[in-house]
């Protein structure tokens, strides 16, 4: 596949719609090869939400091998938007803001990066907060009294959790100071650090436990004769669509990596590679460790977290502690920092550059008060992972909608940033990419009002209710048609 092998001068920092951040990059620092896309995905995998993922899914009744399954197939679905959509990137060297233009219009993409960077706002929360109770739980073996703090008024958690919040948060603050550049040595090491210690983990559980305990073995509440039979399939849809959720953040920015691509075939292996494999195996190395924790311990232990603070040696929970800190802090600044700082520079490109959108990101992920957000698994499931993904299942449609099926896969590399080129539409807004959008996010609303329970269920018919577990399939389908549709219908709108 061809590359736009030149940048037009207009690109270049001087124009009011680029920066340093923004600007394409050129063939010569195009330099990843295909282990470096399946080095990225191991390392962004393989991640203390990954292990805990399928817990969700089998506390509300699957088995096992279902909950693996069930996010394997998951992955698979979301590599499909993820390689489609990474491919402009890698063809003309464009960040995810950038590639919105195209369908969006050059101000109007702020529209999809906004809502892609307040998501990953969202994660960037729940994973400092992951950081940093690995760091709070560990010191309460060294500093018991820790451990009995009252909760904060209005916040929920202890003075000493939200001291290891904000230094770990601090951490990820100075990570960005010092630039993104910083973060690859992390990256290099975390994917064999954190696999390795799923690894002696699993070792170690089915040594202790002289197997892996009952968990592998228990029937699934949706068979026949259990407590939810027959109800397999209304807990299937919204569990994909979590699961699927869970990087379709990422499926939409997979420009800002793909990049830096040397070919095509670079990004599909190697993002092919590197995702369901590692979320399939990091997913059931929690399933399995966790089962036998149920043998060793008389109880499942769902956090890795929890399950090293069993441990009293402080040699092995120090080193713990640091390879959790580091391999959080890497999956954190990969994911959750580098698509945000990009997203917030299509606001004003000539003031907010990629430290700047890095602290904005940072900021918010304090104010939502991450804590809240994954305390409750059904909620983490029903309410944050499937609420977002109808927003970002349409913003996939319309994307590979406007490149794939209408642009046939060209676009004008000077045009996109330029305020009065073709992409400008009406005054730098599309407005039938915003009709597609709000046409795709629609079906999903009455579901999620009566999820947060803004209203009682009786007032919405319950197809309506029940359109919500789908909210990332159809959010995509619909805006995809319309899409298509109107822009044949009015091109330049």
């Amino acid at each position: 596949m061809p590359y736009e092998t030149t940048v037009p001068p207009v690109v270049g920092v001087e124009s009011s719609l680029s920066n340093a951040d923004l600007a394409p990059i050129p063939i010569e620092s195009r330099t990843w090869g295909c282990w470096n896309f399946a080095a990225l995905w191991i390392s962004m995998a393989a991640c203390i939400p990954t292990y805990m993922l399928a817990s969700s899914l089998i506390g509300e009744g699957m088995n096992w091998w279902q909950a693996i399954l069930t996010i394997f197939l998951a992955n698979v679905i979301v590599l499909i938007p993820m390689v489609l959509n990474a491919h402009a990137g890698t063809k003309y060297g464009i960040p995810f803001p950038v590639y919105c233009r195209a369908s969006f219009g050059v101000y109007g993409a702020m529209f999809p990066a906004i809502l892609r960077a307040l998501v990953a706002c969202g994660w960037f929360g729940i994973q400092t907060w992951i950081g940093s109770e690995a760091i709070h739980k560990i010191l309460t073996i060294f500093i018991p009294s820790m451990a009995h703090g009252a909760p904060l008024g209005g916040l929920g958690i202890s003075m000493s959790q939200l001291v290891c919040f904000l230094f770990f948060w601090a951490i990820n603050m100075l990570v960005i100071y010092l630039g993104i550049n910083s973060i690859r040595l992390l990256l290099i090491i975390k994917a064999p650090l954190l696999i390795a210690l799923g690894l002696l983990l699993l070792g170690w559980a089915y040594t202790q436990a002289h197997g892996f305990g009952a968990m592998l073995s228990q029937p699934s509440a949706f068979d026949p004769g259990q407590p939810k039979a027959g109800k397999f399939w209304s807990f299937f849809f919204p569990a994909l669509t979590g699961m699927i959720a869970f990087w379709a953040t990422l499926s939409l920015n997979i420009p800002d990596f793909s990049r830096y691509a040397k070919s095509q075939r670079d990004q599909v292996l190697g993002q092919a590679i590197g995702l369901p494999p590692t979320m399939a195996l990091y997913s059931f190395i929690g399933v399995a460790v966790t089962s036998a924790t149920v043998v060793i311990y008389g109880a499942a232990i769902w956090n890795p977290v929890d399950l090293l603070t069993k441990f009293t040696n402080p040699f092995v929970l120090i080193i713990a502690m640091l390879a959790l800190c580091i391999a959080t802090l890497a999956t954190n600044i990969a994911a959750n920092v580098v698509s945000p700082a990009n997203d917030f520079a299509q606001l004003y490109p000539r003031l907010i550059t990629f430290r700047i959108g890095g602290f904005i990101t940072g900021l918010i992920g304090i104010v939502i008060m991450p804590w809240k957000l994954i305390a409750d698994p059904s909620g983490y499931i029903f309410t944050w992972l499937i609420a977002y993904s109808a927003l970002l299942g349409p913003i996939g449609g319309i994307l590979i909608a406007d490149y794939f099926v209408y642009r046939r896969k060209t676009l004008d590399l000077a045009d996109l940033y330029r305020p009065h080129g073709k992409y400008s539409f009406v005054g730098g807004f599309s407005f039938v990419a915003l009709i597609a959008l709000l046409a795709g996010a629609a079906p999903a609303l009455p579901g999620f009002l009566v999820t947060i329970k803004a209203i009682p269920p009786g007032l919405v018919p319950s197809i309506l209710v029940d359109l919500y577990s789908y909210a990332w399939f159809i959010g995509f389908g619909v805006a995809f048609g319309v899409y298509i549709i109107l822009r044949k219908l009015a091109p330049n709108s």
